[in-house]
């Protein structure tokens, strides 16, 4: 699908730079700026789900995103809002944290990866996303000698990976930076092309990120609507209340289709357009209650997650901003490209995802498939797709195993089918139902 949006002043934007806020589009961009900022415009925009604006494009494609952000809050501090949640919010005051958030991280698929990797005594492992470090720790408590280069762009991680390297002196590198980052910060430490053993991607959004309120990420506790995984590391860059306040109604919708996959884009979209013309939204339950005013109170919690949970209305709005803020699929891309760089031949990658946007993308590159071309679908899903019956959830994409012959790789070869964690361990963490670990070996 492509867009053929105006170029046209947001006069209806409640930034203070209204003047001077521009939508620009480019074949179905979607960007807003004041000056071009060459720092935050993504090189392509990778996007291969179904009902995408485009899938993932080569910089000289007319249907290239690029997103060309300016500076729209004051430097150093996320955009906060003087607004408080809405008194109708579907969460209540006892809900939320009243305590100082001590994130508790319980790591994914451990044993799974560990078997996976098959690290070797001496050997080098680069986690590309240390978070708490729940999988490192566990290398180095399995495997004696193992050196972990452990890589985030979170701050408050790197200050976790630099804990660890006092405990393992010697055995951890902690880097800061992210994916897009790592070809230039990896060779100080020297790694080169073939310098790797091993490599572990851990895509999405940490349990510690989720659980800060502060942070912005969660829909069930209240905090500046912020989504920054790079905190205040760039304070040019926009976060979530940025795009929710400035962004035109359209460009709400096609990123709330393309990153959320969600089916009532406009419904949301227009709700947001209509609170925000009344007040700037900048709080996390604020915007949590206005997708939730957009649908009937029997809607709310209709939708189910795996484990048949009642599931917020609001959930896949979060998420598409999320992945919007933070250029995820673009910098998992990245992450891909750098693995595929540094590791051996024979070396090991496993992937965990924890939605369908993210499989796609490893899957597809796993293959050696073009990801500037649509993706190929089975007949199963192209005749869903002509009956408008394509499904959401991320477990109903279920792999062909014929179709699959012949897809292979000149640099992978994978190990196995999609793994997915077993039943004790979605009972014991919920947050790991999602989860699919991808396992290949570089050629």
């Amino acid at each position: 699908m492509i867009l053929n949006i105006q170029t046209v002043p947001l006069l209806s934007c409640t930034c203070p730079c209204v003047s001077s806020c521009v939508l620009y589009s480019i074949g179905g961009i979607i960007s807003i700026s004041r000056v071009q900022m060459p720092r935050y415009c993504s090189r392509f925009m990778v996007a291969p789900c179904k009902r995408t604006l485009g899938d993932v494009v080569p910089d000289h494609s007319y249907r290239v995103f690029r997103r060309c952000w300016r500076k729209l809050w004051h430097p150093g501090r996320p955009y906060t809002g003087s607004v408080t949640s809405s008194p109708d919010s579907e969460f209540s005051n006892s809900e939320m944290s009243t305590q100082s958030e001590k994130p508790f991280h319980t790591p994914v698929m451990v044993k799974e990866v560990l078997q996976f990797l098959d690290i070797k005594p001496g050997q080098v492992v680069l986690d590309l996303t240390f978070g708490a470090g729940g999988h490192s720790k566990a290398i180095l408590q399995s495997v004696p000698g193992v050196t972990v280069v452990a890589a985030d762009r979170d701050p408050t991680a790197f200050q976790m990976a630099q804990r660890l390297a006092e405990v393992y002196p010697g055995q951890v590198k902690p880097v800061l930076g992210r994916f897009s980052e790592l070809n230039n910060l990896l060779p100080a430490l020297g790694l080169g092309p073939g310098g790797v053993d091993a490599t572990l991607l851990d895509a999405g959004c940490s349990s510690m990120q989720m659980d800060s309120a502060e942070r912005g990420f969660s829909l069930s506790k209240d905090g500046p609507l912020d989504m920054r995984m790079d905190g205040d590391r760039y304070p040019d860059m926009p976060c979530a209340a940025d795009v929710v306040n400035a962004l035109d109604q359209q460009a709400l919708v096609s990123v709330l289709a393309a990153y959320g996959e969600e089916r009532h884009t406009r419904k949301i979209a227009a709700a947001i357009a209509q609170a925000r013309s009344v007040y700037p939204i900048g709080r996390t339950l604020q915007l949590a209650s206005i997708v939730a005013g957009a649908f009937p109170v029997s809607a709310l919690y209709a939708r189910r997650d795996r484990l048949q949970r009642p599931s917020h209305v609001a959930t896949k709005t979060f998420q598409a901003l999320r992945i919007f803020v933070n250029d995820e699929l673009n910098e998992l891309h990245a992450g891909l490209r750098v693995a595929q760089t540094l590791l051996r031949p024979k070396g090991r990658l496993c992937v965990l995802t924890f939605h369908s946007l993210e499989d796609r993308l490893t899957k597809r590159f796993l293959r050696g498939e073009d990801l500037a071309a649509p993706p190929r679908r089975s007949l199963r899903q192209r005749a869903k797709a002509r009956l408008g019956l394509e499904g959401e959830e991320h477990e109903e994409e279920e792999e062909n195993e014929e179709e699959e012959k012949g897809r292979e790789s000149k640099y992978w070869v994978s190990l196995k089918k999609v793994i997915k964690p077993s039943e004790e361990e979605v009972q014991e963490n919920p947050r790991a139902r999602s989860a699919k670990l991808r396992t290949a070996v570089r050629r």
